[in-house]
This record gives C-alpha cells, sequence and structure tokens, in this order.
C-alpha cells in the first residue's frame, strides 16, 4: 500500500477511535474483525463495526456515526436464542438439560447439579408455574459462544483434562470427550442460552429468571470453579449488540464467591458498572480482576442477616444511584447459606428471600429491567430457597403480573413447555 494511504488510514483510524471513546467504548474491546479496510476507491476508508449497535465511519475530511438501532450491526451472527416468545409465557427460563447427571460422577464436586429442576418442581408444586407457563432455553450454539469467548478456549475445551480442570471433577479426565460434551458441557451451554434469552425477556417484560446459569468464574478465555462459559458476559454484549437503547448494564453479583470471569471481560469498559459483594478470604480471590469492580463489599468469615442485609440494600441502592443502567443482571448465588461448605458466611433462608426481594425492588422503584441467575449454592436445601425466594417475589407485587399482559406473539404454547421460537479434589465454587 502506498505511504500516502496509510496516512489516510492511519488518520481516521485515530479519528475513529476518539469518536468511540467519547461514546463510552474503549479501544481495549477492538478486535481485528471490527476494522474494515476499504481500498476500492482512490481515497481508502476504514469502518469500525459493532460497539453498541453502532458504525462509525471516517474519511479525510470528517466522521460519520451511523447506528443501527432495531437489528443487528452487519457483523453479528444470525442466533436462535432471540426469536419471539409467546406473551402468555412467563419470562421464567429452564430446560429439562440444565440437570447434570452422569453415572453419579456429578456428586464428586459438592455442587448439587439437578438443582435447577428441583426449584422447577417446587414452583410447580405451589401452582406458580405449569410445564406450558415457562420458557424452554435453548442451547448456546459455537457461533453464540464466540460473541465473547476465544476458538483457541473452545477448543481447549474439547480436551477432557481441561474440563475435568474447570469442573473439579477429575475422573472426568478420563472419559472420551463426546461423553464430556454430551453430559457436561451441554448442560452448561443449554444454560447459557437461557441466560443470554432471558437477557432479551428482561427487556421485553421489565423482569426475568434463569433458573440456572451464573458462571461468573468463567472469562473469554478462560474457566474454572464449575463455570465453563461466560454466560453474564455473553448476556450483556448480545444486548449491546442486538437490543435498542442497551448501551449500559449494572451487575450486582451477591453470590459468596468474587465474580472474577466478569469482571476480567468488563475490566475497561466504562458501559458495564459492577457491585460484588463476596467472602474476602475465599476462591478466587483475583486481585487484578477487582480492577473492575466499581463498588466493592468484602465481608468477612460468619457474616449474619443484620448486618448483611443491611449492606445489600446500603450498596445496592448506591450502585443503582451512582449509574441508572439499562439492564440489570443480578447473580443471586445461594452459597451465602448458613452451613455451606465453600461460601463461609452464616445467611439465613429468610435473609436470602428478603436479599432478592431488596434487589427486585430497587430495580422496580427505578423502572430498570432485571435479569437474575441462579449461580452457587451447595446445599440440597438450596433449591427450596430458591422456589421460596421466587414465590416472594410475586407476593411482594415484584415480579408476574405483566408477563401475562399484551396479546403478545402468535406462537402457540405446546402441552409440554413455552417454545423458543421455531425450530480428592480441592473445590472452588460457581
Amino acid at each position: 500500500m502506498k505511504e500516502h494511504k496509510a496516512k489516510i488510514i492511519t488518520r481516521q483510524l485515530v479519528d475513529a477511535l476518539n469518536e468511540i471513546h467519547s461514546k463510552g467504548v474503549f479501544h481495549g474491546d477492538i478486535k481485528s474483525d471490527n476494522i474494515l479496510i476499504e481500498t476500492s476507491s482512490d481515497v481508502p476508508r476504514v469502518r469500525i463495526i459493532d460497539f453498541g449497535c453502532g458504525a462509525f465511519l471516517s474519511d479525510a475530511t470528517h466522521i460519520q456515526c451511523r447506528v443501527f438501532l432495531g437489528s443487528p450491526p452487519e457483523s453479528a451472527h444470525r442466533t436462535e436464542l432471540y426469536t419471539n416468545i409467546p406473551q402468555t409465557c412467563m419470562p421464567i427460563v429452564y430446560h429439562p438439560d440444565y440437570n447434570i447427571t452422569f453415572m453419579g460422577l456429578e456428586k464428586l464436586h459438592p455442587f448439587d447439579a439437578g438443582k435447577w429442576g428441583k426449584v422447577i418442581h417446587f414452583l410447580k408444586e405451589e401452582e406458580f408455574i405449569t410445564d406450558g407457563s415457562i420458557v424452554e432455553a435453548r442451547e448456546a450454539t459455537e457461533e453464540d459462544l464466540l460473541v465473547v469467548h476465544t476458538k483457541r478456549y473452545l477448543n481447549r475445551l474439547k480436551w477432557s483434562l481441561v474440563v475435568a480442570t474447570i469442573t473439579e471433577i477429575p475422573p472426568l479426565l478420563f472419559l472420551p470427550n463426546f461423553l464430556v460434551q454430551r453430559k457436561v458441557l451441554r448442560p452448561l451451554r443449554t444454560q447459557t442460552g437461557g441466560t443470554i434469552m432471558a437477557g432479551k425477556l428482561a427487556v421485553d417484560r421489565g423482569w426475568a429468571i434463569n433458573v440456572g446459569g451464573g458462571f461468573h468464574h468463567c472469562s473469554g478465555d478462560k474457566g474454572g470453579g464449575f463455570c465453563a462459559y461466560a454466560d453474564i458476559t455473553l448476556a450483556i454484549k448480545f444486548l449491546f449488540e442486538r437490543v435498542e437503547g442497551i448501551s449500559r448494564a449494572t451487575i450486582i453479583d451477591l453470590d459468596a464467591h468474587q465474580g472474577n470471569g466478569h469482571e476480567r471481560d468488563f475490566l475497561d469498559d466504562r458501559r458495564v458498572f459492577i457491585m460484588d459483594m463476596y467472602n474476602r478470604y475465599i476462591y478466587p480471590g483475583d486481585g487484578f480482576a477487582k480492577r473492575a469492580i466499581k463498588r466493592k463489599v468484602e465481608l468477612d468469615w460468619g457474616t449474619e442477616d443484620s448486618e448483611y442485609l443491611q449492606k445489600v440494600e446500603l450498596h445496592s441502592e448506591g450502585a443503582l444511584n451512582e449509574v441508572r443502567p439499562d439492564i440489570i443482571i443480578y447473580n443471586a448465588g445461594t452459597d451465602i447459606l448458613d452451613g455451606d461448605p465453600l461460601g463461609g458466611l452464616s445467611i439465613s433462608p429468610q435473609g436470602i428471600v428478603k436479599r432478592d426481594e431488596i434487589v427486585f425492588r430497587a430495580a422496580r422503584q427505578r423502572g430498570v429491567p432485571i435479569l437474575m441467575v441462579t449461580s452457587g449454592g451447595y446445599q440440597k436445601k438450596t433449591a427450596r430457597i430458591i422456589a421460596d425466594s421466587i414465590l416472594n417475589l410475586h407476593r411482594q407485587g415484584l415480579i408476574g403480573g405483566e408477563a401475562l399482559e399484551g396479546e403478545g406473539s402468535s406462537s402457540l404454547v405446546t402441552s409440554m413447555m413455552c417454545p423458543s421460537g421455531s425450530a480428592g479434589s480441592k473445590f472452588t465454587a460457581v
């Protein structure tokens, strides 16, 4: 390329980056695929694509900004996760494939790998939901995952040793990877798809709950703590790229463990405000990731209800007052429960129910959509507590009624579940 054309392109790129920075997008978010150089004319042009559904164009004399509102940018792939959901469905997302059962190997980790189905069972017992009233999750495809994950990382998951390390189930390393994919990773990919779907539902309905998900230790290029896919990051990135009016997100992470995965992903992204409240003494202790936390609340061993709930209310209100988001992602781990083998806190079942109510009420008072994921929780009784919390949110008028209003989609509700459209270890934590 001739020297003068190289200078023109360099100047355009600098101009375009300055324009992007003025809109709160950091150059660290830019990948090579985002930069297109058009040299078909005498004066080359630089196109930078895919920042909050925007394309910024520059030539030798001026900058243009085109915003793709209401439709994905040119670089967005086709996905089955943003299909229309019937208005008759409550925005509660689940699939029986969430549950991990494989020759008892799942019992080698203290995580209850069947808790998600138990939550649904309890909600049915209370006649809050039926099979036909909740949304069926879809598995996230490789193309969906590549929105955040590197190809190299996804290829590493094809090694059973890597999956055994991430899930902390050592015997998995002796199994053929096709079995590991089917019995372990597919359930996690389905939960990940559920989180992405619930993000869109939250914007459409005001709230949504994915009965699974909350894999907050996984970032774009690294898994850990039973977290193989970065579902929280994916849900936010999908919203930024595909949904009009969603340009700022707040993560309220109240799992007992630091959410180092999404923190690493959004380290230099001013569009995402992170509040994280966790036991300061336990896994992962990721000092580098802590730099991304805008409101950090570190707890001591054995913190009890009174102190805990006071801090939840003070800091969730403070976080939402500091920056008004377009969407809240609430990571509602139940490993804060008294007696949890990994969480190290002493919160009662009633305290967990009250905690969720505080967060949902803060979102409701501000009119901000909220997506809840269930994240960690390592005792058999956590499924009952999650169900009780959802029922309490309904009794308090914080979820439920609005999901059944309006004409909605013309899609049919099946007799099984609302369709999502056509077609010796050291354990850590979720």
